[in-house]
């Protein structure tokens, strides 16, 4: 898995005012916990965070504090503004090689499905999934080839077999299929 390095700085502040100034000094209130790391708040530069948050890929972020400690995480939770889009608060989960990690990675389709070679209508219902292994183990994206995929087939989240990682995703979840269309129908009465 890929590793994005990210600055912070420790802050003691907590209350709602302070959150307010360092937001407009375009700062991201933070907070690290989990893996046996107390709770540490600190604060991230906004446009370094947007390198993170507006992509579909998934990394492990090497957290580098000023107070000269380094940790590994992952983005556990973002909270939004609700109008204007702008990230209000990061919750980090600390993570280490020993422990599994469980976090989403996007999927990519490759193939031509040959349901829509027969007229079907490909659709696509997850653009990621949730997968759990050791940092090593973890891939960058999850490939999903649909060459074989039928009229009225699907794929679901269980049928992804990984090696030495598991899908987490609920195993009933449609991932991709594809449909019968109208003028499949009218051809197969026609014929």
């Amino acid at each position: 898995m890929q590793h994005f390095e990210l600055q912070g700085q420790v802050r003691e502040a907590a209350g709602k005012a302070a959150l307010k100034a360092i937001r407009k000094q375009g700062l991201v209130p933070c907070n690290l916990y989990g893996c046996g790391v107390k709770d540490i708040l600190f604060t991230i530069n906004a446009k370094e965070l947007k390198a993170v948050t507006d992509t579909p890929k998934a990394y492990i972020i090497d957290l580098k504090l000023d107070n000269g400690k380094q940790y590994s995480a992952v983005l556990h939770e973002l909270q939004w503004h609700p109008v204007t889009d702008a990230c209000l608060h990061v919750d980090f989960l600390a993570v280490n090689d020993s422990k599994p990690i469980n976090i989403q990675v996007p999927l990519i389709i490759t193939g031509h499905a040959v349901g829509v070679q027969q007229g079907g209508k490909f659709y696509q219902n997850a653009r990621s999934i949730r997968v759990c292994a050791t940092m090593e183990n973890l891939p960058d994206e999850v490939t999903v080839d649909i060459t074989s995929l039928g009229l009225d087939k699907r794929i679901k989240a269980g049928d992804i077999k990984l090696d030495k990682v598991t899908v987490t995703t609920d195993k009933d979840a449609i991932i991709c299929g594809v449909k019968t269309t109208r003028n499949t129908v009218a051809a197969a009465e026609e014929a």
